[in-house]
């Protein structure tokens, strides 16, 4: 007897971290749903050759009804990856900025796992958020996504907690310094560049592919007695 087609969404698909995980789930023949933050966005990624194959859609993770609706949609799910998230160094000192980097950040994951509960609970699934080195320090420009991710963190840990009843494992992933647009203004700076190598032990800027191994194995049978974990990705950032 043949195993059914496991049914992935993962939220940010479309681009960077987000999109190398989806890809790697959709080379394991899984049935993927990947999100953009904008319809433009979603089209973009579904026009690139390395997205063939995986349906992109539009989602604002801010808009509750949206998000509700949208998941809801897709039925039973397999897996659910949490990667759609945005960073801004230096404006989130200021309160409006900070509020809507945790709104995406923090709430955008609670709002996805909240709405895939009943179908993650169908299929008896998992969750994998995208938490952050900066889930274990502060970062002086970056207040907002420093406290987002703290919160992902923790909230990976209550929902581990909360969920297990419905045999769902909830995990995350916390990457180090990936080379992504989002990351490109530090990639660019030689000087800051050469800080986080320094301290890299492994001597070198992480792939989002780098990122998508660890998030497979999380969401596979190998993993089935893990749940509530935080797993740093980092090339060793953390240990120096």
């Amino acid at each position: 007897m043949t195993e059914p087609q496991r049914r992935v969404l993962v939220s940010g698909g479309s681009s960077g971290i987000g999109a190398a995980i989806a890809r790697a789930f959709a080379a394991t023949g899984a049935e993927v749903q990947a999100t953009a933050a904008s319809e433009t966005e979603a089209q973009a990624a579904a026009a690139r050759p390395e997205m063939a194959g995986i349906a992109c859609r539009a989602l604002d993770v801010r808009d509750a009804e949206a998000v509700a609706r949208e998941v809801a949609a897709l039925g039973e799910l397999d897996v659910v990856v949490n990667c759609a998230g945005i960073i801004r160094r230096g404006a989130e000192l200021d309160p409006a900025a900070f509020e809507q980097v945790v709104d995406i950040n923090l709430n955008g994951t609670m709002r996805i796992c909240a709405a895939a509960r009943a179908g993650l609970k169908a299929r008896r699934g998992c969750i994998v958020n995208t938490a952050s080195m900066l889930s274990f320090f502060g970062g002086g420009l970056v207040p907002g996504y420093s406290a987002s991710k703290g919160g992902v963190a923790q909230l990976t840990k209550s929902l581990a907690i909360a969920y297990a009843a419905d045999g769902i494992r909830v995990n995350a992933i916390a990457p180090g310094w990936i080379a992504t647009p989002l990351t490109q203004g530090l990639q660019d700076d030689a000087a800051r560049t050469a800080q986080i190598l320094a301290r890299t032990p492994l001597g070198r800027w992480g792939t989002p592919e780098d990122i998508a191994g660890p998030v497979l194995f999380l969401a596979s049978p190998e993993a089935r007695f893990v749940t509530g974990a935080v797993l740093p990705v980092d090339g060793g950032y953390l240990i120096t």
